[in-house]
């Protein structure tokens, strides 16, 4: 796998510029828009830290808050993929020109339909450990590959099986073993259990739209939620090739933010 990865030295080189600018650094490259999208049991809040670096480099940030994630209120029987796609695309046509558009965990699903609807928009496609399925799947037909994860055992469905809950003593081990108390405390407060119908829907993925796109991986290698063999998995069906390692667990844009920027920066400013 390490023939895979791209070379840690630009990352680090990065890390060490972004790090040690007072005020931060004014990038030469002229800025970009990051659209950034959260991954189930989660919302825009996951972002903050990766959005203010990114805002302080100069460049344009779009957090979309999916539809009955955070304070949206949308009824879990009305969600679906198409109306998470929706709410992705309506965001990204706003937007003057291509983005970068990021899928965290189940937002990977997200983005991935967005990609295959307007892959005109799209300047660079990034999944941060993410679902990548391919034609006609659906996340409950992946997730059957996730052997590694702590969160199967951990979900707890509504007796309307419209929502899945998670053990209230296994959410920090599956999203963030690897942050700071009051990291943990952040996705402790945050935590809302997630719509379950999306999860069922299949995904259409095409060679000439999403095929088309750029794509770039952020491999989590402490993943409690999708393992990081189940995350191998998937990159290396869709043949995603460029792979970005980090020591982190789920959620590596609140336990290691300013990685994460860099990483994104990196991808950037890649032809």
């Amino acid at each position: 796998m390490k023939n895979r990865y791209v070379s840690g030295l630009s990352t680090a080189l990065l890390l060490c510029a972004l790090t040690a600018c007072d005020p931060p650094c004014e990038s030469p490259h002229p800025p970009d828009t990051f659209v950034l999208v959260h991954g189930a049991w989660q919302a825009p809040y996951a972002w903050q830290f990766v959005e203010a670096q990114l805002n302080e480099l100069g460049q344009k940030v779009v957090v979309v808050q999916l539809p009955a994630h955070g304070d949206d209120p949308t009824p879990p029987a009305e969600t679906s993929m198409e109306l998470y796609k929706k709410t992705v695309v309506s965001a990204i046509k706003k937007i003057p020109g291509k983005v970068i558009l990021v899928g965290h965990s189940m937002g990977g699903a997200v983005v991935t339909a967005v990609a295959e609807q307007i892959p005109h928009k799209i300047d660079k496609l990034v999944y941060v450990g993410a679902f990548v399925p391919g034609n006609g799947q659906t996340l409950f037909e992946l997730a059957a590959y996730n052997t590694e994860s702590l969160l199967g055992p951990a979900l707890e469905p509504s007796e309307d099986f419209l929502t899945f809950g998670i053990k209230s003593d296994q959410i920090v081990p599956i999203f963030i073993q690897d942050g700071s108390p009051a990291l943990q405390q952040l996705v402790l407060d945050q935590y809302q259990p997630e719509p379950a119908p999306p999860f069922d829907d299949p995904i259409a993925v095409t060679d000439r739209n999403w095929g088309k796109v750029d794509k770039y991986f952020i491999h989590t290698l402490q993943d409690n939620n999708l393992g990081p063999d189940f995350q191998e998995m998937m990159f290396t069906a869709a043949g995603i090739t460029r792979i970005y390692p980090i020591e982190s667990g789920h959620c590596p844009f609140l336990s290691r933010p300013t990685e994460t920027t860099t990483i994104l920066l990196n991808i950037s400013k890649l032809n």
